[in-house]
Formats: C-alpha cells, sequence, structure tokens
C-alpha cells in the first residue's frame, strides 16, 4: 500500500476530494477549499513528490492514482467527488478510470486525457540551477531563477516550493533553504506526467472540464478523445481565465462546480 498523502479536512458533508497541479501543493487551491467546505468535506491532498507529502523515485498516473485511494481507504471514503487542477486533472482522470467505482463525480480544470509535448523544459532547468548553498532569501533564488523563468508571477508560483531548513538542521556555511518537493524525481519522470492517463474502459460517470479561454490546454481536436473517455463529460468555458482559472476566475470556476456537484448542469 503507498504511504498516506499529506492532507487537510476541512468542513462537513459529503468528501470532495481537491488535487493540484505540476510544482504544486495543497495550498494552490486553498481559495477552492474555502468556497466549498461550507457544504462539503473537503480533502485537500499534497501529491506524491509535491508539498509534504512523501518522496519517492516512481511517478506515474497508476501509482499517483493508488497513492489517492490507499488515502481514501485510510479515511473510510468509499466513494468522493474528485477535483483536479493541470496534472491533478489527470490524477483524477485516471482515479475515475482505474476505479470508477469509488468516484461519484468528476470535475478536470485545464487539462485533456492526453499526451503533451514537454513545456516546462526551462523551469525544471531553472530549478536544478538554483545554487541553494547562496541563497540566504527567496529573493536570492528568485534572481537566479529569472534567468530561466521570465513570469515573476511564475517564479511566485515555484518559490512557495523553497522551504527554509530549520535550524538545528542546517550545517555551518550550508544551506539555508532547500526545494521541498522532489525536484529530481519530477525531472526524471517528466515523461510520465506528460504522457496521458492509462485508460481501460471508459468512466461513466458525470464529468466536467473546464476550460480557460485563453489557455491551450483542452483544445478542439481533444474532444473526440474526452468523448470516448468519458462519454457524459460536458465542457464549459470560462472567458477572460488562462491556465490558472481557479485562481484567475475563482467566482466563476467555484459556481459552475457547485452546479454540476449539486446536479443543476444536467450533473
Amino acid at each position: 500500500m503507498s504511504a498516506i498523502l499529506n492532507h487537510r479536512i476541512t468542513g462537513e458533508g459529503a468528501p470532495l476530494i481537491l488535487l493540484h497541479g505540476l510544482f504544486g501543493a495543497q495550498e494552490n487551491l486553498g481559495a477552492i477549499a474555502r468556497q466549498f467546505h461550507t457544504q462539503w468535506q473537503v480533502h485537500a491532498l499534497d501529491l506524491r513528490n509535491h508539498g509534504s507529502s512523501f518522496h519517492t523515485e516512481t511517478m506515474d498516473y497508476p501509482s499517483m492514482a493508488e497513492d489517492v485511494l490507499a488515502y481514501m481507504d485510510e479515511q473510510g471514503i468509499d466513494k468522493a467527488c474528485l477535483l483536479g487542477h493541470s496534472m491533478g486533472g489527470k490524477v483524477a482522470m485516471q482515479i475515475a478510470l482505474q476505479a470508477p467505482e469509488r468516484v461519484e463525480k468528476l470535475i478536470v480544470a485545464d487539462i485533456a486525457p492526453v499526451s503533451y509535448k514537454a513545456g516546462h523544459d526551462a523551469i525544471l532547468e531553472g530549478m536544478k540551477q538554483v545554487d541553494l548553498t547562496g541563497v540566504r532569501s527567496r529573493r536570492d533564488a528568485d534572481k537566479q531563477l529569472a534567468e530561466f523563468v521570465e513570469a515573476a508571477g511564475v517564479r511566485q508560483f515555484l518559490l512557495m516550493n523553497l522551504e527554509r531548513i530549520p535550524n538545528e538542521k542546517q550545517s555551518k556555511d550550508g544551506p539555508v533553504y532547500r526545494w521541498r518537493l522532489n525536484l529530481e524525481a519530477i525531472d526524471a519522470c517528466y515523461a510520465n506526467l506528460a504522457a496521458a492517463p492509462e485508460a481501460g474502459t471508459p468512466y461513466m460517470g458525470p464529468v466536467l472540464f473546464l476550460k480557460g479561454a485563453d489557455s491551450a490546454y483542452i483544445q478542439g481536436k481533444h474532444r473526440e478523445e474526452i468523448d470516448r473517455l468519458f462519454p457524459e463529460a460536458k465542457v464549459r468555458i470560462i472567458e477572460g481565465a488562462g491556465h490558472w482559472l481557479h485562481a484567475e476566475k475563482t467566482d466563476t470556476f467555484v459556481a459552475l462546480c457547485q452546479q454540476f456537484l449539486k446536479g443543476q448542469d444536467g450533473g
């Protein structure tokens, strides 16, 4: 059995599991969790090699799905609604395809069940090239990372993974900061993360795909595969939003999810 994922549980009601994207952690979906916990028991998870969850050399969607299923078993959750963004959306899709009896409803935020070309080379290289021995503040790390990642907002997101080493664990003249995610494993397993979820038979339950209008992660050419694997899927587009649609248009995102989860969108 997989080790139990780090998690935060808020609210009461039927279980809703939130799964973050690549380089992220449960905190990235905090605004979503706060709006849902009044009606749902929200389980926000750190996926393997991310946040405060365990590190392992293996990283692929079947294994990550098993992590979530093991968490559900540990919590006594027979069946839950799943909401996943980006990589977390692929994990959620994998769970639905792998163990459909455990999924009540599925929400996939801005990702399709397809393989993608490598798109994070600069980020991975930049994070690997940060010389942590010389970092004494996040500003120091940001300056180094800026040589590889131009967008300040992306750097700010990535630097959420930088944590201060406890004083008692620091060595004289050694690093003060460390990456809390398993950068080496993510880099080594990146091809697995760019791949499509592994599918046997389609998931016949209700599914909502949410696409940011300004994002290219879900394209018209992907609809055939969406329909093949998720015949009951609906696709909704959020205008004025990109890949980070849940942060850019939080109220709209939450409203669409609530309608779907309550069955007010035909779900």
